[in-house]
């Protein structure tokens, strides 16, 4: 064996100063920090779809989940824990043969699509392509090592290779030379260097000459990863306990990687699409007649919103599943009429539960078992908002489906959606701000301590949460929104980027942010638009707001005592932006909806960085201030006070101006005007983008007409998903689903809606067409077998804007129209 002494615990030197203290209460320095690389293989044995190494005193298990999906696992005493994760769904993700072949000096285990090689003296793997060229491969002076009971990884970084993922992780969207921590953490009003904030999600994609790999550590005790900051030719992930368990997963395209790694820990369920509309929120609206105002001030001014939010002051004394009577004498009635007017309440539940003999929750802990406990047996007590608290263990499936069960009064009440906070989980009195790191957990019956259990706490909160909805909501999709999650919460909760700051600087860095949480398997996330912690400006706040129309949560929210943080908050001429703003999110639904359905079956990230779609350009590695919204919108934000002209780089291909219709061919560098007015909005040529009429909330009425706005090119083509946007019918056929094919050969235009698929239908509507950029007028226009070249109240063709325009009923069976020219 072979000893690299450092200086100190790696997982130390990841974290800025004013967190170290908190970090080393909770993780004190190991007396001698000795860092032992694996050594020698002795031998082998061969398994249905891999191999164990014996490496005295370790063992290294190599597992082929599918041709381009590897696990390893590395335990140093040559004994392997019982093999369980809260983020993995299934290990079964295709095909799993391979060919074994033992030379002198090394063992090959060859897929279709990659070859991992290891080396047996040191023990050192390597991942290669079909060709064999290097994707990736351990270091060869340290490659897998540990310390005590820390473990990790290091790996060679070629020159030119770039990292982006990491989850929630503030600043730049490219984490070369960054070093990075994973342990959730309540920071408000965080920085761009604050490190670590409220998720945990351990895997990252490498990319590099357009070739792209992933890697995903599975291990939830603290983890680090060093992305060349200490050493610019190698990088380096792992955990303070526990196994190296990581999944090397091939590409070679983003899209592959992600698809992958979305199979491994599961899908975003299709959601309820009121959740997919504007949300109303701050700390606190209260009492009763202050939410009915903001309702009502909604609907007078005929700005669209689905939800408003009730923070902690609707509660009694703050604790949970309580109504304070004086502020809301009669909730269900409120909620009622605030249905019947469209809007949906989402309540916030925190995991603390007032430490009180005679309080109904906790009587019912308290006999149930429910809450953790120090060694000794006594419960651990903490202080958040009602004071003394108990918390429930959420790693115990009992405790959880008690959980579930507390939300059936309010869900009675009428609530629709549950919004889970403080669930890092964050205590205010404790040196660590969390919970001793002794503190017991069931742990599915494993019986472990914090450390092991911290970064899972939120994601089994959010999963309770989740589980009880559904059986309390019978044939409802739930809405669950989560601070605090882990890898594979995805499954139950959406996400936001926790408590940032009304600051030019937040609105910068929130793009960054929801990026990589996007395609790290989070695809529900947003950040609270203004700003939770300040008083944005007018400019800010409407800036703020043209960013939310594209991104998957769209919510307003800020903190106690603040100013009016409302649409309407700053004057008629900011109001007037701001409806419109928020109007375009509505009109965008049908095509919103649908970017969301292909994110529950793939994992498809709705909004997603430029190198997602152009891994090949190496300049988009770098460009974190524009993004893809779905397939089609290529995103521009106005991120600086004050800003009027805004530069962008356009990526290959043929674009065209969202407002202007006017069309530029990349990849070039070009300069736009930015009025406050608008968001900087091009649509990729061969785009078919399906909206809908302006409606004051998601269900207000059915869609009519539908339009379906075509930006030509060659060939075109998306898909068109429809369900009722609320039931779990459509897991059972209750669907819509057509693919939209459109054909340009300069002469004519042929577009092809096929016949859906499933057996929903909607409403009987009208459909219209729009083709953007057509040269002339047709002369012949032919839908079906059915020539429409004269019939003027059924098509139009501007001659300025360049657009034809043809209305017809949508039959929803097989269509095609042909315009001649």
């Amino acid at each position: 064996m072979k000893l690299f002494i450092f200086h100190s615990s790696p997982f130390l030197r990841q974290l800025p100063t004013f967190f170290l203290t908190a970090i080393l209460f909770m993780f004190p320095l190991q007396a001698c920090s000795q860092w032992i690389s694996i050594g020698t293989v002795v031998n082998f044995e061969k398994q249905d779809n891999g191999v164990v190494l014996s490496v005295p005193p370790a063992k290294v298990q190599i597992k082929i989940l599918s041709p381009d999906v590897i696990r390893i696992r590395m335990t140093k005493d040559g004994y392997f824990l019982p093999d369980k994760s809260w983020a993995v769904v299934t290990d079964k993700l295709g095909e799993q043969s391979f060919e074994l072949k033992e030379t002198t000096d090394k063992i090959f285990l060859t897929t279709s699509k990659l070859t991992v090689r290891i080396q047996k003296s040191p023990c050192r793997i390597s991942f290669l392509d079909k060709h064999g060229n290097i994707i990736n491969q351990d270091e060869p002076t340290k490659g897998i090592c540990w310390s005590g009971n820390e473990i990790a990884v290091w790996k060679s970084m070629p020159k030119d290779e770039y990292y982006f993922g990491f989850g929630e992780k503030a600043g730049a969207l490219n984490k070369k030379g960054k070093s990075l921590s994973m342990w959730n953490s309540d920071i408000p009003a965080y920085k761009a260097y604050t490190d670590p904030l409220y998720q945990t999600i351990p895997f990252f994609y490498g990319i590099r000459n357009g070739k792209t790999y992933g890697i995903f550590l599975d291990n939830t005790y603290y983890s680090f990863s060093n992305m060349g900051k200490e050493n610019p030719d190698q990088y380096s992930f792992g955990a303070n306990d526990g196994e190296l368990n990581y999944y090397f997963i091939n590409g070679p395209k983003p899209k592959d990687v992600l698809d992958n790694f979305s199979k491994l820990i599961g899908t975003t369920p299709l959601p309820p699409k009121w959740a997919i509309g504007y949300q109303q929120c701050r700390w606190s609206y209260y009492p009763e007649s202050k939410v009915r105002e903001i309702a009502t001030t909604f609907r007078s001014k005929n700005i669209p919103c689905d939800v408003i939010y009730l923070d902690i002051h609707y509660m009694d004394g703050y604790k949970c599943f309580t109504w304070d009577k004086e502020r809301f004498p009669d909730p269900k009635k409120m909620v009622s009429d605030l249905a019947n007017d469209g809007f949906k309440i989402v309540t916030i539940i925190d995991p603390g539960i007032k430490n009180e003999p005679g309080y109904w929750v906790y009587d019912e802990g308290v006999k149930g078992n429910h809450f953790v406990k120090h060694a000794d047996g006594n419960y651990f007590v903490g202080k958040v908002w009602p004071g003394d608290c108990v918390f429930p263990d959420y790693t115990r499936k009992e405790t959880r489906d008690w959980w579930g069960s507390l939300h059936q009064e309010i869900v009675d009440v009428g609530i629709r959606g549950f919004w889970v906070d403080m669930n890092e989980p964050s205590v205010f009195d404790t040196p660590n701000k969390t919970f001793p790191l002794d503190v017991l957990h069931d742990d599915d019956g494993m019986k472990t301590d914090h450390r092991k259990n911290h970064n899972i706490y939120g994601m089994q909160m959010a999963r309770a949460t989740h589980e009880g909805a559904l059986t309390l909501q019978q044939n409802e999709r739930p809405f669950v929104l989560t601070r605090a999650n882990y890898a594979g919460g995805n499954r139950y909760a959406a996400a936001w980027t926790g408590d940032n700051v009304s600051s030019w600087e937040h609105l910068e860095m929130a793009v960054p942010m929801c990026l990589n949480l996007s395609i790290s398997g989070q695809p529900f996330v947003g950040a609270d638009i203004g700003g939770f912690v300040g008083n944005p400006s007018g400019e800010l706040y409407a800036r703020w707001l043209q960013l939310g129309i594209f991104t998957p949560l769209m919510r307003t929210h800020t903190e106690i005592n603040s100013k009016d943080q409302e649409p309407w908050s700053y004057g008629t001429e900011y109001e007037a932006i701001n409806k419109k703003s928020i109007e375009l999110r509505y009109k965008l639904l049908p095509y919103i909806y649908t970017q969301f359905y292909k994110a529950s079956k793939d994992g498809t990230p709705i909004m997603r960085p430029i190198f997602f779609d152009y891994p090949e350009d190496t300049e988009t590695y770098w460009n974190d201030k524009e993004f893809f919204f779905g397939e089609t919108f290529l995103v521009v934000p106005v991120l600086k006070e004050g800003q009027t002209m805004r530069d962008v780089r356009l990526p290959a291909g043929e674009w065209y101006n969202f407002w202007s219709g006017e069309k530029f061919v990349g990849p070039k560098y070009l300069r736009f005007e930015t009025p406050i007015e608008r968001i900087l909005l091009f649509v990729k040529a061969g785009s078919i983008i399906p909206s809908q009429q302006l409606v004051q909330y998601t269900d207000e009425a059915p869609i009519d007409p539908m339009e379906l706005d075509i930006y030509p090119a060659k060939e075109d083509s998306t898909i068109l998903y429809e369900d009722d946007g609320l039931s779990f019918d459509y897991q059972k056929g209750g669907y819509c689903l057509r693919s939209i094919k459109v054909k340009n050969n300069n002469q004519s235009y042929v577009i092809q809606i096929s016949k859906p698929e499933g057996n929903y239908r909607p409403s009987n509507r009208t459909m219209i067409i729009k083709f953007n950029d057509s040269p002339r007028k047709p002369f012949d226009i032919i839908l079906g077998d059915e020539r429409i070249n004269d019939d003027i109240g059924r098509w139009s063709y501007d001659e300025e804007k360049k657009i034809i325009r043809l209305i017809f009923t949508d039959n929803f069976e097989e269509q095609m129209i042909k315009i001649l020219f």
